[in-house]
C-alpha cells in the first residue's frame, strides 16, 4: 500500500494517530450498519417473496372471474359497470427513517359508509361472477399497497447496502492500510533521526572532551 505524502514531523505524526482512531471507529460502526441493514434486508425479502406469492394468487383468481364475467357479459356492458366506480379512497405516502434510509409507508382510508355501495353498477345487467372478482380485487388492495411499501423498502435498503459496503472496503483496504503504512514511514524516519541527533552530540561531546585534554 503506497504511503501518503506528508511531512515526516510529529506533528503530522499525531494527526495521522488520530484521524488512524477515527477511521479504525468509523470502520467498526460501518460494519455494524452493514450487518443490521443486511438482517433486515433478509427478514424484507421473505416478507416480500410471502406477499407476493399471496398477492398473484388472489390477482389469478380474480382476474379468472373477469375473464368469466367477460364470458357472459359484452365487452361494452362490462366496461360501462366498471366505468365510475362509487367508493373514495384516499392514499397517504410519507417516507420514514430506517437506519438512515427514508423508505416509504404507505397508509390508505376508504369511504366504507353503509350506504356507499363497493360495486359501482346496479346487479341487474350484471353477472355473479364479475361481483366475486370486484369483491376479491377489494380484498387484496391492501395486501397490493403493503406489497408496493416492502418492494421499494428493499430497494432502497440494498442501494444502501451497497454504498456501505463500499465504504468498508474503502476504510478497510486502502484508507486504513495507508494510514498504518505512512505512520511506520514517519516513525522510522523520527526514529532515524533521533539516531542521527544522538550520533552527532555524541561527536560534539568528543570533540570537546578532546580539545579539553
Amino acid at each position: 500500500m503506497p504511503q501518503m505524502n506528508v511531512n515526516p514531523t510529529r506533528m503530522e505524526l499525531t494527526r495521522l494517530k488520530n484521524q488512524l482512531a477515527i477511521a479504525v471507529r468509523g470502520h467498526g460502526l460501518m460494519k455494524d450498519k452493514r450487518d443490521e441493514l443486511m438482517r433486515r434486508f433478509m427478514d424484507l425479502i421473505r416478507e416480500n417473496k410471502e406477499l407476493r406469492e399471496k398477492v398473484e394468487v388472489e390477482l389469478t383468481e380474480a382476474l379468472h372471474g373477469v375473464l368469466l364475467a367477460h364470458a357472459v357479459m359484452s365487452r361494452e356492458m362490462l366496461e360501462e359497470a366498471v366505468m365510475y366506480p362509487t367508493r373514495r379512497m384516499d392514499i397517504d405516502v410519507k417516507m420514514i427513517n430506517l437506519m438512515s434510509v427514508e423508505v416509504p409507508s404507505i397508509k390508505y382510508k376508504e369511504d366504507d359508509s353503509a350506504d356507499v355501495s363497493m360495486y359501482p353498477y346496479g346487479f341487474a345487467n350484471t353477472s355473479g361472477e364479475l361481483d366475486s372478482a370486484i369483491a376479491r380485487l377489494h380484498e387484496i388492495l391492501p395486501d397490493m399497497l403493503e406489497l408496493a411499501q416492502v418492494e421499494k423498502t428493499c430497494q432502497r435498503l440494498a442501494d444502501e447496502i451497497e454504498r456501505t459496503r463500499r465504504r468498508v472496503n474503502a476504510l478497510e483496504y486502502i484508507m486504513i492500510p495507508q494510514l498504518e503504512e505512512t505512520i511506520r514511514y514517519i516513525t522510522m524516519k523520527l526514529d532515524e533521526n533521533e539516531r542521527s541527533t544522538l550520533t552527532r552530540l555524541m561527536k560534539v561531546k568528543e570533540m570537546l572532551q578532546e580539545r579539553n585534554l
